[in-house]
């Protein structure tokens, strides 16, 4: 299984501290081994699991899309308002 990452994805990851990097590639990997932990979204969202963890005292959700054998990490970050970011996000793709 190749894990790809989409550009959004990847600027929020390099403003992480050591720490958080840490405690998200764990979450990756959980992720990795099992690609229904997350909760699959309906309408606009249709494809995308959302995986929901703490890191330090934030609650993160993490969004993802199976593809084949393929995991391809879409977005990540805090609760408020991540869904409307989501939906932008993917409309302009």
């Amino acid at each position: 299984m190749k894990i790809y990452q989409s550009g959004s994805f990847e600027k929020k990851v390099k403003k992480m501290s050591k720490t958080e990097k840490v405690s998200l590639d764990q979450e990756i990997r959980t992720i990795a081994e099992n690609p229904n932990i997350g909760e699959e979204k309906k309408g606009d969202l249709r494809g995308i699991f959302v995986h929901k963890f703490k890191l330090k005292t934030a609650q993160y959700l993490l969004a993802y899309r199976k593809t084949n054998d393929d995991l391809e990490l879409v977005m990540i970050g805090p609760h408020e308002n991540y869904y409307r970011d989501l939906k932008q996000y993917l409309k302009k793709r």
